[in-house]
């Protein structure tokens, strides 16, 4: 069975991401980082994601001391939604992680060469989201280049392939796509506050909420929050 390493952040993105590959055949294994973020309810709805989905995961500890983002950073406050739209020349928001993406994406390419894994799944997104550079078509373009010539597996004509599924789709398509897919959206966690409830202003829950009201269905979230 072909084999695929899936970054599994517990948001419905990713989640939807980890459904999409098993529906393709791939045996997948989720990568889960603690990277020092400001609360760990995002890595539990990953692990019982990973679990509903009977598929293994490895959490990866890491740390970026020199902070750079509000997620990190507990003296910085989450920014309010801030009005982003793809192509705009709007400013990146303090949630905006340094580098992140290349850091997981380099990491889960170690990993799937590791054992022997054909392809790394990420449910980045360039239609609803918040602006940030790495989740833009032309940096995966980039970086499906740079596994071409950097690693054993691309020199030797064997390369691993970056999947992005989602990078098109709007978050009602994403959502709805999770519908059909048997998705358990009350198992994710978006907010970048890990409160009991969501926050509703950040970025994550507008897009989330923006989501599931043009998708025609109910955020269960906030059903069982009530």
């Amino acid at each position: 069975m072909k084999k695929a390493v899936v970054l599994l952040s517990g948001g419905l993105d990713s989640a939807v991401t980890l459904y999409l590959a098993k529906k393709q055949g791939f045996d997948c294994q989720c990568l889960i980082f603690d990277y020092g973020q400001r609360h760990k309810r995002e890595i539990e709805s990953a692990k019982r994601i990973a679990r509903k989905a009977n598929f293994r995961y490895r959490i990866l500890k890491i740390r970026l001391p020199w902070k750079g983002s509000s997620l990190l950073s507990k003296n910085q406050n989450i920014c309010l939604r801030a009005k982003h739209s793809p192509g705009s020349q709007a400013k990146i928001p303090a949630t905006y992680v340094p580098a992140r993406n290349i850091i997981f994406l380099s990491y889960a390419l170690s990993l799937a060469e590791a054992t022997n894994a054909e392809a790394i799944f990420i449910g980045a997104n360039s239609i609803d989201y918040s602006g940030y550079p790495d989740c833009r078509k032309e940096f995966f373009r980039a970086f499906n280049e740079l596994i071409s010539s950097g690693t054993k597996s691309g020199v030797e004509a064997r390369g691993i392939k970056i999947h992005t599924p989602l990078i098109n789709k709007s978050k009602s398509e994403i959502i709805k796509l999770g519908e059909k897919l048997g998705v358990l959206f009350g198992l994710t966690w978006s907010c970048y506050q890990g409160k009991a409830r969501p926050c509703g202003n950040c970025d994550s829950c507008y897009f989330r909420a923006k989501g599931f009201a043009e998708a025609g269905l109910s955020e269960p979230l906030l059903l069982k929050n009530k």
